[in-house]
Protein backbone atom coordinates (compact mmCIF):
# COMPACT_ATOMS: atom_id res chain seq x y z
CA UNK A 1 0.00 0.00 0.00
CA UNK A 2 1.01 3.59 -0.55
CA UNK A 3 -0.41 7.10 -0.28
CA UNK A 4 -1.65 8.99 -3.31
CA UNK A 5 -1.74 12.78 -2.97
CA UNK A 6 -2.07 15.60 -5.48
CA UNK A 7 -1.64 19.35 -5.79
CA UNK A 8 -5.40 19.86 -5.40
CA UNK A 9 -8.47 17.93 -4.32
CA UNK A 10 -9.83 18.06 -7.86
CA UNK A 11 -6.63 16.61 -9.30
CA UNK A 12 -6.61 13.86 -6.66
CA UNK A 13 -10.21 12.89 -7.36
CA UNK A 14 -9.66 12.92 -11.12
CA UNK A 15 -6.72 10.54 -10.77
CA UNK A 16 -8.73 8.30 -8.45
CA UNK A 17 -11.48 8.13 -11.06
CA UNK A 18 -8.97 7.43 -13.82
CA UNK A 19 -7.36 4.48 -12.04
CA UNK A 20 -10.55 3.03 -10.57
CA UNK A 21 -10.24 4.07 -6.92
CA UNK A 22 -13.60 4.81 -5.30
CA UNK A 23 -13.99 8.37 -4.01
CA UNK A 24 -15.49 7.07 -0.75
CA UNK A 25 -12.00 5.84 0.17
CA UNK A 26 -10.63 9.40 0.39
CA UNK A 27 -9.00 9.97 3.77
CA UNK A 28 -8.71 13.28 5.67
CA UNK A 29 -10.77 15.13 3.05
CA UNK A 30 -10.19 18.87 3.00
CA UNK A 31 -7.05 18.78 5.13
CA UNK A 32 -3.35 19.08 4.35
CA UNK A 33 -3.18 15.29 4.78
CA UNK A 34 -5.89 14.45 2.20
CA UNK A 35 -4.96 11.22 0.41
CA UNK A 36 -5.95 7.80 -0.80
CA UNK A 37 -4.30 4.59 0.36
CA UNK A 38 -3.83 2.59 -2.83
CA UNK A 39 -2.52 -0.85 -3.72
CA UNK A 40 0.70 -1.21 -5.70
CA UNK A 41 -1.32 -2.27 -8.76
CA UNK A 42 -3.19 1.06 -8.61
CA UNK A 43 0.11 2.87 -8.07
CA UNK A 44 1.41 1.44 -11.33
CA UNK A 45 -1.75 2.64 -13.09
CA UNK A 46 -1.37 6.12 -11.56
CA UNK A 47 2.26 6.39 -12.69
CA UNK A 48 1.28 5.25 -16.18
CA UNK A 49 -1.40 7.99 -16.14
CA UNK A 50 1.16 10.68 -15.25
CA UNK A 51 1.54 10.56 -11.48
CA UNK A 52 4.98 11.36 -10.10
CA UNK A 53 6.52 9.03 -7.52
CA UNK A 54 8.12 10.69 -4.48
CA UNK A 55 10.17 9.38 -1.59
CA UNK A 56 8.95 9.41 2.01
CA UNK A 57 11.26 12.35 2.65
CA UNK A 58 9.75 14.29 -0.24
CA UNK A 59 6.24 13.41 0.94
CA UNK A 60 7.07 14.76 4.38
CA UNK A 61 8.30 18.02 2.88
CA UNK A 62 5.15 18.36 0.79
CA UNK A 63 2.89 17.77 3.80
CA UNK A 64 4.83 20.20 6.01
CA UNK A 65 4.57 22.86 3.31
CA UNK A 66 0.81 22.29 3.03
CA UNK A 67 0.45 22.51 6.79
CA UNK A 68 2.34 25.78 6.79
CA UNK A 69 5.28 24.82 8.98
Amino acid sequence: MCHMIADSSDELLQMADRIGVQRKWLQHAGTHHEHFDIAMSKRRLAVAAGAVEVTRLELGRILRKRRGT
